[in-house]
């Protein structure tokens, strides 16, 4: 395994919580005697002197630490998929499939990853682009989910859905989400999707709230290009990556998703396990009448 001589740490804004976890990851990082680098808004946090912007946040490191929930890992993932480096999440936020690491955990799993007991997955994103009378214009990416919507909740939107220029199916619908295996598990599961495994070379289709009842999720090769296309009847279409990102659209035009060049290198301590997580995280392990 990779040694890790110069670690960046990020940490989501906004929560003492927070600050006590990123407290306890800088310590264990310390006694690790790796050179640290935080990014800017993280080292003001902690009344550090240097901070690097967030798009440099992966540049000349070894290892990212991210502390926050899913959302802050997706954010830093965007950012540093292209430079290689292997992102480690520690969980201050809500369930946490990619923040695997636990509050009560830290001192002893950064210590464990630091040892080179770790294991590192690749997880793809996707690429949506808006075409308009043949011309890219805008570009977003995603590490769980693209999805198309009529940019009003109280709107449905009419669409066409190709794969690698196969017309599919036309539509009437709040929307669709187009998810990554890694993406499964969140907004697409809400909406009725299955749950794919991480390794999976796969794309998910999830209609939302199709105004028909044989309209059912699709799971394709995860090298398809998938094509929606609008007509006039959606006024005010968006395009949303990873809830964090929005592309505006207008009637007639395109959005193009295919998978990202660059995938997210995922460090995980020895002995995670993507299945123990959904049992605990999803709730599995509970039988009838509350027992276990």
């Amino acid at each position: 395994m990779t040694e890790f001589r110069r670690v960046a740490v990020v940490g989501r804004t906004g929560s003492p919580h927070v600050v006590d976890s990123l407290n306890i990851v800088v310590s264990a990082l310390r006694e690790a005697g790796v050179d640290l680098v935080f990014e800017a808004r993280t080292a003001t946090m902690l009344a550090e002197s240097d901070g690097v912007p967030r798009s440099a946040i992966g540049q000349r490191v070894d290892l990212v630490v991210v502390v926050g929930g899913d959302g802050s890992l997706l954010g830093v993932a965007r950012e540093v998929a292209h430079t290689g480096v292997p992102v480690l999440g520690v969980n201050r936020g809500g369930l946490g499939f990619l923040a695997d690491i636990a509050p009560d955990q830290i001192v002893e799993k950064v210590a464990q990853v630091m040892a080179g007991d770790y294991t590192v997955e690749d997880r793809f994103l996707l690429a949506a682009s808006v075409h308009r009378a043949g011309e890219s214009l805008e570009v977003g990416v995603a590490l769980n989910d693209v999805v198309v919507h009529a940019g009003s909740m109280s709107r449905m939107m009419d669409f066409q859905l190709f794969i690698d220029d196969e017309f599919i199916y036309e539509q009437r619908s709040d929307g669709l989400i187009v998810s990554t295996p890694t993406g499964s598990t969140a907004y697409a599961l809400s909406a009725g999707g299955p749950i794919l495994h991480p390794r999976l070379d796969a794309i998910e289709i999830v209609p939302m709230f199709p105004h028909t009842l044989t309209s059912r999720p699709l799971v394709v090769y995860g090298d398809s290009t998938i094509g929606v296309r609008f007509g006039d009847a959606a006024a005010t279409p968006k395009v949303s990556c990873d809830s964090q990102v929005d592309l505006a659209l207008s009637p007639g035009d395109e959005v193009r998703i295919v998978k990202h060049a660059d995938p997210l290198r995922l460090a995980f301590p020895i002995g995670h396990s993507f299945y123990e997580s959904c049992r605990s995280k999803l709730d599995w392990a509970t039988r009838l009448g509350g027992r276990r």
